[in-house]
């Protein structure tokens, strides 16, 4: 046990280290661009482009707050709800974010011509030297998570490790899976090179296959684990812990994308920004986004929304007081 927390206080603070250099750069573009020392990202006002790096700003600099905590004495101390929705909305991002940034390596290394310098969507004209910089920063806040969240909650909450959905989840489970498992299908469409939903097909990029069916999988694996009835006399053993994996990172993943895609499709509707033409249907994306958002959330709730204390959101909330007992002493006789 104690070699796993002394790997997992590793990864913690090896994920904190590898996410700095991304937040620096972004605390430079900010900078730059304000001072009209960097450019602005096409398509951008320099308000959007303040205010889009601001808040990946923020991001990383809650995700470094995160890995922190989750190997210093002080992150036992804080409530868990916000560990909690930190770490589940993180994950999301990373297992969407860690295979695509794999395969498209992996893709821009098998074309004949180079990949120019900034590539990706990361910025207006980024150096070639900030780009490993960026996917080593998230590949190593992946992986470093990985090994420092088990180690956490077996500190903070040992009982509540027992791998197990909740033998009887909220009735919003089946709804919630069978919406995830529509978003999956529809995005797995697209990423096979469906055009039903496709405002300009000539704007679909390989990375945009790429996420999308990413994407599509973790939402498919998701419903996949939640909507599976448990069967057999003992239904508790029949949600293992690799389902309930499934559900919390499929979830993260829909909930965590979907509610950062939301807001930039919907400026793209209103604002119609220069170069920023999306390849499907504001009308189609808009609403397939929100319904995955909703759903991601529905499922996390399947699984702190159970009566067993050791998974409800109250158990969360921090650790439990032992209970003083209302009966007044007996008497001696």
């Amino acid at each position: 046990m104690e070699r796993w927390d002394r790997v997992g206080r590793y990864g913690g603070y090896g994920a904190a280290l590898a996410l700095s250099p991304y937040l620096l750069i972004k605390v430079s573009w900010v900078i730059g661009a304000l001072l009209g020392l960097a450019p602005v990202g096409a398509g951008f006002t320099l308000a959007g482009w303040v205010f889009l790096n601001t808040v990946t700003v923020a991001m990383a600099a809650v995700g470094i707050a995160l890995a922190l905590a989750l190997v210093q004495p002080w992150g036992l101390r804080i409530p868990g709800r916000p560990v909690a929705f930190c770490a589940w909305t993180g994950a999301g991002f990373l297992v969407s974010i860690l295979p695509y940034a794999v395969l498209s390596t992996v893709l821009d290394a098998g074309r004949d011509e180079p990949k120019p310098a900034g590539g990706g969507g990361d910025g207006p004209a980024m150096p070639g030297w900030e780009v490993p910089l960026v996917q080593f920063g998230f590949i190593g806040m992946g992986l470093g998570l990985a090994l420092a969240v088990p180690g956490y909650l077996r500190r903070r909450w040992p009982a509540a490790v027992s791998g197990r959905l909740p033998a009887r989840p909220g009735r919003a489970t089946p709804w919630a899976a069978a919406a995830a498992a529509v978003v999956g299908t529809c995005w797995l469409y697209w990423a096979a090179g469906g055009t039903l939903g496709i405002a300009d097909p000539a704007e679909r990029e390989t990375n945009w296959h790429l996420l999308a069916g990413v994407g599509a999988l973790w939402a498919l694996a998701a419903a996949a684990a939640a909507g599976r009835a448990p069967g057999g006399r003992h239904p508790d053993r029949a949600r293992g812990p690799l389902r309930t994996a499934l559900v919390w990172l499929g979830s993260g993943s829909l909930f965590a994308w979907s509610a950062w895609k939301l807001p930039f499709t919907l400026y793209a509707a209103l604002a119609h920004p220069t170069g920023g033409t999306l390849p499907e249907h504001v009308a189609v994306a808009a609403p397939l986004h929100l319904i995955a958002a909703l759903s991601g959330a529905l499922l996390l709730r399947s699984l702190v929304g159970s009566r067993d204390p050791h998974l409800s959101g109250r158990y969360l909330s921090g650790p439990a007081r032992p209970r003083r007992s209302r009966r007044p002493p007996s008497k001696p006789r």
